[in-house]
């Protein structure tokens, strides 16, 4: 039997809750393995898994929305990331909706979407040459159990415990078991960099480019609606504690030529796009 593990910061939270949601959330997961959550990123993920394409962006695609850039024909830098847990513990965030209820600051609600998105959860940027960095559509993420983990201590155990987002009027359950990893596929929405400057940003040229992938990013609060949780300095937060903090960053060089086509150039033109896959969908 897994025990709990419940972060001090939403104990905290959940006492300004109404008594339903607070129960609600505290009696729900009684199989939590305790110990202390330890996120990476997988290198080989993010090296193996990139593409550079032409696509096509619907007027009412949410990529687009957020990303900052009009609909109609982009070239993109299209890339996967996987972020295993290899501490001795699970990372529990439970039921989004009750995180909202108790205006803790973890999620914000994404109407295009009309699902919640966790904040200060991983960062993307892409690095030039002379220094230049580009950021990605991507606003926020759910986190659930998507793949084992091979690189923890405990991926001979291969449990999961989290498998829904969750969204208003849907219960989620949220987190990342130990010895397991959150996933967010290529070609899932905002997992990519606009080329072609429409997005207000410098046109990346054809080039050779470092992409940088931080989970659990160190961050400055804003106030009470972003508060600061965990310290790694006087002044710098995160969002989730870890036993770990400087292992979370991992990256991967690419190569963006110019005129790529539909179909793609790169280690990752020929994988399956993963459409359908109902873990992924709810991202």
């Amino acid at each position: 039997m897994r025990k709990r593990w419940l972060p001090a910061f939403l104990g905290v939270a959940l006492l300004a809750t109404a008594g339903t949601v607070a129960g609600a959330l505290a009696n729900a997961h009684d199989d939590i393995k305790q110990g202390t959550p330890d996120l990476i990123v997988d290198q080989k993920i993010l090296q193996n898994h990139w593409l550079v394409r032409d696509e096509s962006f619907a007027a009412d695609d949410c990529s687009a929305a957020e990303g900052g850039f009009p609909p109609g024909d982009h070239p993109v830098l299209r890339f996967a990331v996987a972020t295993p847990n290899i501490g001795t513990g699970d990372l529990y965030l439970g039921d989004p909706n009750a995180h909202v209820a108790a205006n803790d600051g973890l999620y914000e609600l994404a109407a295009c979407h009309n699902h919640f998105h966790f904040r200060h959860y991983a960062t993307y940027q892409l690095i030039g040459s002379d220094g230049t960095i580009w950021r990605t559509a991507k606003r926020g993420f759910c986190m659930i159990d998507v793949v084992p983990a091979p690189q923890s201590a405990d991926f001979a155990q291969k449990t999961w415990a989290f498998r829904s987002c969750g969204r208003p009027g849907e219960t989620g359950n949220q987190g990342i078991s130990a010895g397991w990893g959150d996933e967010y596929w290529w070609s899932l929405s905002g997992q990519f960099f606009v080329l072609d400057g429409s997005d207000g940003q410098p046109p990346i040229l054809p080039g050779t480019y470092t992409i940088r992938i931080t989970v659990n990013p160190s961050f400055v609060s804003t106030g009470a609606g972003d508060p600061c949780r965990y310290h790694e300095t006087a002044t710098l937060c995160h969002q989730l504690e870890e036993s770990n903090y400087s292992n979370n960053v991992a990256e991967s060089t690419v190569i963006i030529t110019g005129h790529p086509g539909r179909t793609g150039i790169g280690p990752g033109a020929s994988d399956s796009q993963k459409k359908g896959d109902p873990l992924l969908e709810g991202k």
